[in-house]
């Protein structure tokens, strides 16, 4: 792949690395020959990517030409956006607290030179931090609130306002940076497209065991894929694939989010979609939307601070409590009474001013429909761990009462209302992957929740379909890609 560094000042451009051309942001936006170049890196050390600029006009370009570019014209916005800038506040919290420990004053400049910084111990943030903006020069200013350390601002540093004494150490990270052997990542064989694989080895709970990812990544082989299993330390790589396919838990702020959102920005085919994750991942807009499309859920209310006391009397005894962005049956609780709904309710509001109270709807199993496109995939029967409540009992001592068993249908089967009531709720979300948890009481399907990341593990769900489920899945996602 073609490389090309894009400055406002060549001639001072000094360092010297084979095979990359450098040019002016006039020639690059103005000249015919690099409207047409394929197969291109462009990099833009423009001095200003403010909107309409010649800085951000590079960048915009370069992705109407169907060039890879750095920093993309997302990385530019994410730069002015505040609510970006803090949610990367939050996710470095840890590392930012170690790194500046030792600081005395009540702020501190931090400048990334292509993922590095001159001073080593600061290294590991700069890198973190070009994942995160992915600019070749950035400048974080950091201050101490309180007792703790939080960014500010996140802002790029043109060339020229480099300081002279660090322009050794620069020049030396700018040759590694524009050495590095990915930018020019080859597929393997005659493969249509690269598909990356988001997983978390560390996972509890994965939505997909391990032998479904195998079975995952030889399907899409089969369908032509160079197949790469990725890690949320591959953010800034996201780029470099076509196609995403998300098998980690998902959460909206939450890395899993952040490489969705950006995959699809990119213009990667995405499973799970950003706008998936945001409808099924908090659960009181899951609520809101089933009840103004007057799909059946067990009663429901939006609990807050100020009409808590009246839950009880709506409800009653025994109810359930959720944090709206829970999962796998952690956040949810069952309370027998107002003095434990009480206790309940003032612990779970230290992480959300919301919460949902619905009425315990007490069955066996739960129906678990699996749809994808708006067709079915897969329907289920989890049953309830032992002596507990939930599919899920966590607090097991014995690893296999922690889940309960499962039966398999075939979709004739099912009775209709299962399958009509859970179609109709993931109508409302999109045309992606979903699995629906459906209750049936006295021949009623209730909706409790529609997940965007539901599970597939060989051996559960892929009894009857086996490896033509895999396949499905990966020839819907591909179906996704644009050409």
């Amino acid at each position: 792949m073609k490389k090309i560094i894009v400055i406002n000042n060549p001639q001072k451009w000094v360092i010297e690395i084979p095979g990359v051309e450098v040019i002016s942001p006039k020639a690059y936006l103005e000249e015919a020959v690099y409207a047409r170049m394929k197969n291109v890196r462009v990099f833009n050390l423009c001095y200003d990517y403010a909107y309409q600029t010649r800085g951000y006009y590079v960048s915009l370009l370069a992705e109407a030409r169907g060039q890879k570019v750095i920093p993309s014209v997302k990385n530019i916005l994410d730069l002015k956006a505040q609510g970006i800038v803090k949610s990367v506040s939050d996710d470095l919290d840890l590392l930012i607290q170690k790194s500046f420990k030792h600081i005395r004053s009540e702020e501190f400049i931090l400048s990334v030179y292509f993922g590095h910084n001159v001073s080593p111990q600061y290294d590991k943030l700069a890198r973190e931090l070009h994942k995160l903006f992915q600019v070749p020069f950035l400048r974080a200013r950091f201050a101490l609130n309180g007792k703790k350390w939080e960014i500010q601002s996140v802002k790029t540093i043109p060339f020229k306002e480099i300081p002279e004494h660090h322009l050794e150490l620069v020049n030396g990270f700018a040759r590694s940076y524009f050495n590095l052997k990915r930018y020019d990542k080859a597929k393997i064989g005659k493969y249509k497209y690269d598909l990356a694989i988001l997983v978390n080895p560390d996972e509890k709970a994965p939505p997909s065991n391990k032998k479904a990812i195998l079975n995952f990544v030889e399907a899409a082989e089969k369908l032509g894929c160079y197949v790469e299993i990725i890690s949320k330390d591959d953010y800034n790589r996201i780029g470099e694939f076509d196609a995403l396919f998300i098998r980690e838990t998902t959460s909206v702020n939450h890395h899993t989010y952040r490489m969705s959102r950006r995959a699809q920005s990119e213009g990667l085919a995405v499973i799970d979609s950003p706008e998936s994750i945001l409808k099924c991942a908090n659960k009181v807009y899951l609520a809101e939307l089933l009840t103004l499309n007057r799909i059946p859920t067990p009663k429901t209310i939006i609990i807050h601070r100020d009409n808590v006391k009246g839950v009880e009397h709506k409800l009653g005894f025994p109810c359930v409590i959720k944090i709206p962005d829970s999962s796998f049956s952690q956040g949810v609780v069952k309370v027998g009474s107002s003095d434990e709904m009480r206790v309940k309710v003032k612990e779970m509001m230290k992480s959300s001013d919301l919460l949902i109270a619905q009425e315990f709807l007490p069955t066996n199993y739960d129906w678990r429909v699996g749809v994808l496109n708006s067709q079915v995939l897969f329907v289920c029967k989890y049953y309830m761990a032992k002596d507990h409540w939930q599919i899920y009992n966590w607090e097991s001592k014995k690893k296999g009462d922690v889940t309960g068993n499962f039966d398999i249908f075939e979709i004739k089967d099912v009775p209709p209302y299962i399958i009509e009531t859970a179609l109709k709720a993931t109508r409302l979300i999109g045309n992606g992957l979903y699995g629906v948890d459906v209750k049936d009481v006295n021949g009623k399907a209730y909706i409790i929740e529609v997940n965007d990341n539901p599970n597939i593990d060989a051996g559960v769900e892929d009894t009857l379909l086996h490896d033509k489920l895999y396949t499905m899945v990966m020839e819907h996602l591909l179906s996704l890609v644009s050409h």
